[in-house]
C-alpha cells in the first residue's frame, strides 16, 4: 500500500521526525486559501506548491514549484492542479494530479539522500544514505554506488547510536548537525519498524542553513500482509491512485498485479503463475497480468478473476493453466463458463487442466459449446495463446 507525501508527512511527525509546515488540498481553491496561512506559519513568503501522486520525480515533470510570493504560488496551483504529470515512474501515460501539498519554503544548505528498506541479500532491514539526494539519485546509485552507504538494522538491538555517528561522518555532518540526525534516524527506523514499511525514502533529506535536519520529501509504502494490524491506514488509499482491477481483485481475496502485455493469465498456486508468465516469454509472448485464483477458489471467485481479467482492453488472448490439487478442475471450468458467458468474451481462450477430476473438467468445457481451446500441456497451451494473441493484433 501507498499513500501521499503529505501523508507520510503527519506520520513521520506522530515519530517526532522534523518536517517543514505545509497544508494538503484536494481542490485549487482550498489549496490557494492554504497559502497565506503556510506564510504565516512558516515565517517566509516562499512556499512550495507539490503535486501529490504515487510516482516520483514531479519535480522533472513539472509537479513541483517553487513560488516567491502569493500570487507566483496561485499561478503555480493553477498550472499543477488538473494537470497529467508524466515522470520517469508514471509511464507515459502519466497521473491526473488530484491533490496538492502547499508547503513552507526553507533556506536549504546541503540535499541528501535516505531511505530504508529490506536488503533481501543480507536480510536485515537496511539504512541507506547519500550526500547526494534530490531528483538524480537513481543516476548517482547506478554510475556511482560507491556514494551510497549502506547499514544493516540488527534486529536484536534495532538501530543504534554509533550506526548515526559513523553515517553522519559519511555524509560529511559534524556538530549540532550529527546529532540532529541521530535523532532524526532514531525516530525514523522507529516508524519503519512499527508500522510495518516496506519502504520509507525521504528525498532529499536536507539540512538547513540554520543548523536543522529535515525530511523535505517523504515515500512510505506499507507491507501488504500487516495491514490487518493498521487498519488506520485504509482512510488513507486514494482508489484514483490505484489500478482499479486490483482494487477488485482485493475483494475477492485474489493475487494480482497487472502488467504490460497482452495475454491475460490466470493460474491457481504463484509458483505455476511465474512459470506461466515465464512459458508466455519463452514462446514470444507477453503477460498482461499475474493472476494467482489459489487452492481453495469457488466457482464464483474463477468468475470474479475471469472479469477482472476482461477489463484489461490490453488483452488479445487469455490462458488458463490449472493443476488442480485442492483447487478441482471442474470447479474451475465451472468458473471458466459462467464467467465467459457472462462476459461475452470477444477474445481467443485457451485452458489447459491438469490433476484432480480433470476428465471432468475437460468434459465441462467441452460440453458448454463455448469456443474455448484445449491445450495438451503447458508448453502447448502458451505456444497456442501466443499465436492467438499475435494473431488478434
Amino acid at each position: 500500500m501507498k499513500i501521499h507525501e503529505y501523508q507520510g508527512k503527519d506520520l513521520l511527525k506522530k515519530y517526532g521526525v522534523p518536517v517543514p509546515y505545509g497544508i494538503a488540498a484536494t481542490s485549487a481553491s482550498d489549496a490557494k486559501a492554504a497559502i497565506p496561512k503556510v506564510q504565516e506559519q512558516g515565517k517566509t513568503d516562499v512556499v512550495v506548491v507539490k503535486a501529490q501522486i504515487h510516482a516520483g520525480g514531479r519535480g522533472k515533470g513539472g509537479g513541483v514549484k517553487v513560488a516567491m510570493s502569493r500570487s507566483d504560488a496561485e499561478t503555480a496551483v493553477d498550472k499543477i492542479f488538473g494537470m497529467t504529470l508524466v515522470t520517469p515512474q508514471t509511464g507515459p501515460e502519466g497521473k491526473k494530479v488530484q491533490r496538492l501539498l502547499v508547503e513552507q519554503g526553507l533556506a536549504i544548505d546541503h540535499e541528501y539522500y535516505l531511505g530504508i528498506l529490506l536488503d533481501r541479500a543480507t536480510a536485515r532491514v537496511t539504512v541507506m544514505a547519500s550526500y547526494e539526494g534530490g531528483m538524480d539519485i537513481e543516476e548517482v546509485a547506478a554510475k556511482h554506488p560507491e556514494k551510497i552507504f549502506k547499514h544493516g538494522i540488527n534486529p536484536a538491538t534495532g538501530w543504534q547510536d554509533w550506526q548515526s555517528r559513523t553515517l553522519a561522518k559519511q555524509l560529511g555532518m559534524t556538530g549540532k548537525l550529527a546529532s540532529e540526525l541521530g535523532k532524526f534516524l532514531k525516530a525514523l527506523t522507529r516508524c519503519y519498524e512499527d508500522m510495518d514499511c516496506s519502504m520509507l525514502e525521504v528525498n532529499p533529506l536536507v539540512s538547513t542553513k540554520d543548523g536543522r535536519v529535515l525530511a523535505l520529501d517523504a515515500k512510505i509504502n506499507f507491507d501488504d500482509n500487516a495491514m490487518f494490524r493498521h487498519p488506520e491506514l485504509e482512510a488513507w488509499r486514494d482508489p484514483n491512485e490505484e489500478d482499479a482491477s486490483e482494487i477488485e481483485a482485493k475483494k475477492w481475496d485474489l493475487s494480482y498485479i497487472s502488467l504490460d502485455g497482452n495475454i491475460g493469465c490466470m493460474v491457481n498456486g504463484a509458483g505455476l503463475a511465474m512459470s506461466t508468465m515465464d512459458i508466455i516469454k519463452y514462446y514470444g509472448g507477453s503477460p498482461a497480468n499475474f493472476l494467482d485464483v489459489g487452492g481453495g477458489a469457488t466457482a464464483e471467485k474463477v468468475t470474479a478473476a475471469f472479469k477482472i481479467i476482461t477489463t484489461d482492453p490490453d488483452v488479445k488472448a487469455i490462458f488458463v493453466n490449472i493443476f488442480g490439487g485442492i483447487m478441482k478442475c471442474d470447479t474451475i471450468a465451472q468458473g471458466v463458463v459462467t464467467a465467459v458467458k457472462e462476459t461475452g468474451l470477444k477474445v481467443p481462450l485457451v485452458v489447459r487442466l491438469e490433476g484432480t477430476n480433470v476428465e471432468l473438467g475437460k468434459k465441462i468445457l467441452a460440453d458448454s459449446g463455448l469456443a474455448i481451446a484445449s491445450a495438451a500441456d503447458m508448453a502447448d497451451g502458451a505456444q497456442q495463446v501466443v499465436k492467438a494473441a499475435k494473431e488478434a493484433k
